[in-house]
């Protein structure tokens, strides 16, 4: 494994066959692998994260995915729309805390047209000029993607969910298109958004060849943000009864990534957090480097139900921050507030 590690710090592509190698690494070399990693990120970035508020505009959805407790044919979720007046609350309330980054994150819900979503964001853009304006709502069209870069929106959340054409179909209904996510991303990409992709570790039916996969489009690729978390199943899916994801191999993925885009902005995810109380430790001693803490109202947060159990409270919720601080102090880190937008190290 060091002759692989040592090969990635001198920039050559790993096979998918080392891919796999790194993936099972267990004990010494899992250790060996994310200390790298976390080297790696803190020559970066140091000993500083990045914090980006999460609004969860919605969540509703048009798409069955067979894994995300908000699939349309799910009867037992609780539907909201924030209106625009809450989301601009919620901004104010997350820029007076410091946080420069906006995520603005809902199902794909074509009540959030062009014509509803351009306004606001302008609007957001103009009473906070100095902080970023992320999207993740799904795939759209090439224009749609254009207008919204026009009218604001800096960066674009993703996830491909599997590089994999048979997984892909494994974990999605008929009518939903690999090609058209691939589409989807590489307009992103090109459009000048900072763009994040990831995936899902332990959805039914995935092999570790299957990440190695993913992990050699990610490289290929080169988006500015990586999101990989592990798989929770959600009662009213498909899924219900599959296990979660393995902590482990979610933590190799990361590092990986860490090392493979050294630059790329790496969340330490709320799934792993929902999985382990050190789950923000645990993905920043992988390599993360940004945590999202949660900026909608609290009166809905419990309803944006994609998996069971979803931690809502403590460090995960945006007025919390004062405990996040103390959290991350506890191993060394501390919050970085800046609006951290990506840069690549020449």
């Amino acid at each position: 494994m060091k002759s692989i590690l040592c090969s990635l710090e001198s920039g050559v592509q790993p096979t998918e066959k080392e891919l796999i190698t790194l993936l099972c690494s267990r004990q010494q070399e899992a250790q060996h692998l994310r200390d790298f990693a976390v080297r790696t990120a803190r020559e970066r970035f140091g000993r500083s994260i990045f914090v980006r508020g999460l609004i969860e505009i919605s969540s509703y959805c048009k798409n069955d995915c067979y894994y995300c407790g908000l699939r349309a044919s799910n009867a037992t979720a609780e539907r909201y729309r924030l209106t625009d007046e809450q989301i601009l609350e919620c901004c104010q309330a997350g820029y007076k805390a410091g946080i420069r980054t906006f995520v603005l994150q809902g199902g794909e819900d074509s009540y959030w047209s062009d014509e509803r979503l351009v306004p606001l964001i302008s609007k957001i853009d103009s009473l906070y000029p100095d902080a970023a304006i992320t999207l993740s709502l799904g795939e759209r069209s090439d224009e749609s993607y254009r207008v919204l870069r026009s009218a604001g929106a800096e960066r674009y959340l993703l996830r491909h969910e599997a590089a994999s054409r048979a997984l892909y179909n494994a974990i999605h209904p008929a009518r939903m298109s690999y090609d058209n996510r691939l589409r989807a991303i590489k307009t992103l990409l090109a459009e000048g958004y900072q763009t994040g992709m990831g995936m899902m570790i332990g959805v039914p039916g995935q092999r570790v060849e299957d990440i190695a996969e993913d992990l050699a489009l990610i490289a290929t690729l080169r988006p500015q943000m990586v999101g990989i978390g592990p798989f929770i199943p959600h009662p009213a899916t498909p899924f219900a009864e599959h296990p979660a994801g393995n902590i482990d191999l979610t933590l190799n993925a990361i590092a990986i990534v860490r090392l493979l885009l050294p630059d790329a902005l790496i969340p330490a995810t709320t799934a792993l957090a929902t999985l382990s109380n050190e789950g923000h430790r645990l993905a920043i001693e992988a390599g993360a480097n940004v945590i999202m803490p949660n900026l909608s109202p609290t009166a809905v947060r419990s309803k944006y139900a994609i998996y069971a159990g979803k931690a809502v409270a403590g460090t995960e919720a945006a007025e919390n921050l004062t405990a996040l601080e103390a959290e991350l102090a506890e191993f060394g880190y501390t919050i970085n507030y800046d609006k951290g937008d990506y840069n690549e190290h020449i």
